[in-house]
């Protein structure tokens, strides 16, 4: 499975990433402008001693990603999506897609995609949305626990 982050700019969060994905044998794709350098102290304090261990690829854009990898499936996590991440079958060959933590993906990217544009349900206050680390972990758990059945 792969876990792309699109201009992600808090790099803890890159870092937890980075974590889950050594912990659950997933890919992670860095896509655009990243808001830190790989090489930062507080990426590699998130991610620790794992950073040596993790499946990293780099892209220019999500274009360019598409490209490499053409007849892959893409799942785009969004708050403006308009079915929940719970909805769909995962395969381990699946990307899932998340924006930066600022900005989300893109509206036109959601618009274009829109039959595996997926959300996280959000009760409450209404928050802008969840912490990225943490959307990236539920929807991974949520993919392998229905290609694993754990």
């Amino acid at each position: 499975m792969h876990v792309v982050l699109v201009e992600p700019e808090i790099p803890q969060n890159t870092g937890n990433i980075a974590r889950l994905c050594v912990l659950t044998e997933c890919s992670l794709h860095l896509v655009g402008k990243l808001g830190f350098s790989t090489s930062n102290y507080y990426l590699r304090r998130a991610g620790l001693d794992y950073w040596e261990f993790l499946n990293v690829s780099y892209h220019e854009n999500l274009e360019t990603l598409h490209q490499a990898v053409p007849c892959r499936r893409f799942f785009y996590v969004s708050t403006k999506a308009p079915r929940l991440y719970t909805e769909v079958s995962y395969t381990l060959d699946d990307y899932l897609v998340f924006g930066s933590e600022s900005r989300g993906l893109p509206r036109e990217v959601i618009d274009a995609h829109r039959d595996t544009a997926i959300k996280i349900p959000m009760w409450g206050a209404q928050p802008r949305s969840h912490n990225l680390s943490n959307a990236a972990a539920i929807v991974v758990y949520e993919a392998l626990r229905q290609i694993k059945g754990f």
